[in-house]
């Protein structure tokens, strides 16, 4: 018979089993005194300042899976007590730290645990309320306007003729400077103030072509040199003055565009970001009362905005788009620096003041708090070991309640366990959809899959069989 039962099994569809897991400014002059305090390197090439003055050198479980049921409804049709109802909790995400009614049910203590439950997702809502705030803010951060002055000179060494061939030195670094009591400038001393190389995107220095045809052309980019640096200098050996050429495209934060000469006219903004461009405009329509008062969405252009537009009305939605083309990237900062090989040492011969926007201190450390992950790391280590005990806790729960079931009522709870056992026997087993009343039919034996599961069955039996 239970190569009948194989045969049986084989007929039957082969179906699948549940799965339990569910600005440029203009130039000073220095004064005559003017010593820069660095020390030099001897390398070539364009390096980077250090930090420090005087010393620094110009170098650019899964959880298991939840048990079956091990409780059912008793034979005949009878109802078990509510302490016998033995169905798994439900299965936990990685942090559901919630306890079950029936475990409250049976510790009354955990009531306090539920009230710090609320408390703590109160807190977690006003946290993440605080940090959206943060985020919104920091996409247009607050900033003050600094000068930055950028010294440009050069040394030379060796010009007499000697053992060691001449050479020059060229050195550019900037320091953002504060005002001083007399109404005058001093270096700022803050250290929270950005290092000279992040106001620049690119900075390019051409040499005369004539006296270095191999190498006159030197470029340095932020993107590809990200570490922040107070200068640059660059190195060559030479004898012959001549003029460098120095070019300095700034890093604007947000980033800033140079508006059309016809727009110029109408806001009087060289330089400015896109959404102050935009401010500014609608400014000018309102102070103007070029707004339709009909459709609020539409504005009349008068003569100067036709002249930007093209226009006699335009939507204010249309109006990012249509200024594009009257923004451009700011040209960069162009410097003219003569290399002189005689005279003073170092030859100074300006320094140049750039407007530039530093973010506010408060901003930059609220940057820091946002990537700082190591308090969240924290968290997470107790709120895993809080699901780890509240995991024992449902664990033995469970078990109380078997035993406790079985002590009550300990036959039907016996045949309640057997009957779930079976169902759950006969569904690993296959056999959850047997019907033996259709078994014993003709009928059931002429269906179409008959033929293939009989193939089936003879192809794993041995051949001796």
């Amino acid at each position: 018979m239970s190569g009948n039962n194989d045969f049986n099994n084989a007929l039957k569809p082969q179906s699948s089993l549940p799965s339990p897991f569910g600005t440029f400014a203009h130039s000073h002059m220095p004064p005559p005194n003017f010593q820069p305090q660095f020390q030099l390197s001897q390398g070539q090439g364009i390096g980077a300042l250090g930090s420090s003055p005087g010393s620094s050198t110009f170098n650019f479980k899964r959880f298991p899976p939840p048990k079956p049921p091990i409780g059912g409804p008793p034979p005949g049709g009878g109802v078990l007590p509510s302490s016998l109802e033995l169905t798994p909790a439900s299965r936990k995400k990685k942090h559901n730290k919630s306890l079950q009614e029936r475990v409250a049910a049976v510790l009354p203590e955990s009531a306090l645990y539920t009230q710090l439950l609320e408390f703590e997702s109160r807190v977690d809502a006003a946290l993440f309320r605080k940090k959206v705030d943060i985020q919104d803010s920091l996409k247009n951060p607050p900033s003050i306007h600094k000068t930055l002055r950028i010294y440009v000179f050069n040394t030379f060494s060796n010009q007499i003729p000697g053992n060691d061939p001449p050479t020059w030195t060229l050195k550019i670094f900037g320091r953002i400077m504060d005002p001083d009591h007399a109404g005058g400038l001093v270096q700022s001393s803050n250290p929270l103030y950005p290092k000279f190389s992040s106001f620049l995107k690119t900075l390019k220095i051409s040499l005369d072509e004539s006296l270095y045809p191999e190498n006159h052309l030197i470029e340095w980019e932020n993107a590809r040199s990200p570490a922040p640096q107070e200068g640059f200098e660059i190195k060559r050996i030479g004898c012959q003055e001549f003029a460098a050429k120095i070019l300095l495209e700034m890093n604007y934060v947000p980033e800033k565009f140079k508006t059309s000469p016809a727009l110029m006219q109408v806001l009087g903004i060289e330089v400015d970001t896109r959404p102050r461009i935009i401010a500014a405009i609608w400014h000018y329509v309102k102070a103007r009362k070029l707004q339709n008062a009909n459709d609020p969405s539409f504005f009349t252009c008068d003569a100067a905005l036709h002249r930007v537009f093209g226009e006699e009305k335009m939507k204010f939605t249309m109006l990012s788009h249509k200024i594009s083309q009257h923004l451009s990237p700011p040209p960069p900062i162009s410097l003219v620096h003569k290399i002189k090989l005689s005279g003073n040492n170092p030859a100074i011969s300006a320094c140049y003041d750039v407007l530039v926007d530093i973010p506010l201190p408060v901003h930059r450390e609220l940057s820091n708090l946002l990537a700082n992950a190591e308090k969240n790391k924290e968290i997470e280590a107790c709120d895993e070991a809080i699901c780890g005990a509240l995991r024992k806790i449902h664990e033995h729960r469970r078990r109380r309640a078997f035993f406790l079931g079985f002590s009550q009522s300990p036959v039907e709870f016996t045949n309640a366990l057997i009957e779930s056992q079976t169902k759950d026997l006969k569904l690993v087993a296959g056999e959850a959809r047997r019907n033996a009343e259709k078994e014993g039919r003709s009928e059931f034996f002429n269906q179409p899959w008959v033929e293939d599961a009989a193939i089936r069955y003879l192809n794993r039996k041995p051949a001796g069989g």
